[in-house]
């Protein structure tokens, strides 16, 4: 096996521990042959179409990158920032930022502060994952830690990031000491950012007469081969809902995102939004907890097409609660989240520990005199 160059190992410099951030990905440009070049690859991913390739290969060719790219390229058109794609542009936030935050914690722990660097690969499309682990392991890192941006386990999201992490270090030859998170939907520091965002947006807009809580569909049969994303998202909501402090009759759970003919997780986003529309209600708002970034699934399927659906069914307002993006509370419980699960790997240098320690024997048995 021809392996890939390995960036120079010096013996003498103190190992680097980095924190890699994943989200889904994003077209580079809001046109059908960038779209048709990200649709390209998420939609071969066996991950996310379980559909043997001999029967699925011919279709998404044939018939789906030839009539897709140019509707979604409209509907990325019509959500796409000066900055670029909204997920890029947030998720990149969100990477500067949680980089000062752990830049802070070692500067406490008598650490260089960029001990620990932090890079965003996107699993489709860019910046890709195989760059930013190129830019880790370039960084000095030999310990990485593999932070998914998906609360809500899915075989199609997490299992497909450590795909692509393990098809890198196929390619490898130092390969570097690896953690893995596979979910965070009911860490308590998620779910705190989660109320805090929307008690925040409630302040400012005022409470809504109902609220979704929308999370990305996945086929039901995905449910029933033991994936555990239905059970997450159900548990979130109900950690959600109970700090915010709503009974059950002011909220409604549901799954947005269909494709395809096969039957998906249930009750469908646009369906209650339609069956909430006819009651003539003032206003709904959707929240989508398990998007941490604003994408075009919030944005243009929720903001834009949810909104033209609420209105034509006879309801009033329906409003899209931001995601958790770069509030505040949603960095501080991420920076919490990969400090835990960085225990152990970052400590203080051994010299200054060893010196503690002697102090504290010497304190001991000074007291025992």
């Amino acid at each position: 096996m021809r392996y890939a160059p390995e960036p120079p190992f010096n013996h003498d410099r103190m190992a680097k521990v980095g924190v890699l951030l994943v989200n889904l990905g994003t077209p580079d440009a809001p046109t059908p042959a960038a779209v048709r070049r990200y649709l390209a690859q998420f939609l071969a991913d066996p991950r996310v179409v379980e559909i043997p390739a001999i029967a699925w290969r011919p279709l998404l060719h044939g018939v789906v990158l030839r009539t897709r790219p140019a509707r979604s390229a409209e509907k990325y058109a019509s959500i796409w920032h000066k900055d670029g794609s909204p997920l890029l542009v947030h998720s990149q936030r969100q990477k500067v930022l949680l980089l000062g935050y752990l830049g802070q914690h070692l500067k406490k722990l008598g650490l260089p502060a960029d001990l620990c660097p932090v890079e965003l690969g996107m699993r489709y499309g860019n910046p890709s994952i195989d760059t930013a682990l190129d830019a880790l392991r370039a960084a000095g890192c030999d310990r990485i830690l593999v932070l998914p941006l998906y609360p809500q386990y899915a075989a199609s999201t997490t299992a497909s990031t450590l795909d692509a992490v393990g098809r890198y270090l196929e390619r490898v030859r130092r390969v570097p000491a690896l953690r893995f998170v596979a979910d965070f939907h009911d860490d308590a520091g998620y779910i705190k950012s989660l109320a805090r965002n929307l008690h925040d947006d409630w302040q400012r807009n005022g409470r809504p007469d109902h609220l979704i809580l929308s999370f990305h569909g996945l086929p039901r049969r995905s449910l029933k081969l033991g994936d555990p994303y239905h059970c997450h998202c159900q548990a979130t909501a109900r950690l959600l809902v109970r700090e915010v402090g709503l009974e059950p009759a002011q909220w409604t759970l549901a799954f947005q995102s269909r494709f395809g003919r096969a039957q998906w997780l249930e009750p469908a986003t646009f369906d209650i939004i339609g069956a909430l529309g006819r009651t003539r209600l003032r206003r709904v708002d959707v929240y989508c907890p398990g998007f941490v970034a604003d994408c075009l699934e919030t944005l243009e399927e929720i903001g834009i097409a949810g909104r033209k659906r609420f209105v034509a069914a006879g309801g009033g307002e329906l409003r899209v609660v931001p995601c958790l993006n770069e509030h505040p509370a949603w960095i501080a419980a991420l920076a919490d989240l990969a400090l835990r699960q960085l225990g152990g790997w970052l400590a203080p240098p051994p010299d200054a520990a060893a010196r503690e320690t002697t102090l504290l024997r010497a304190k001991a048995m000074g007291a025992a005199k």
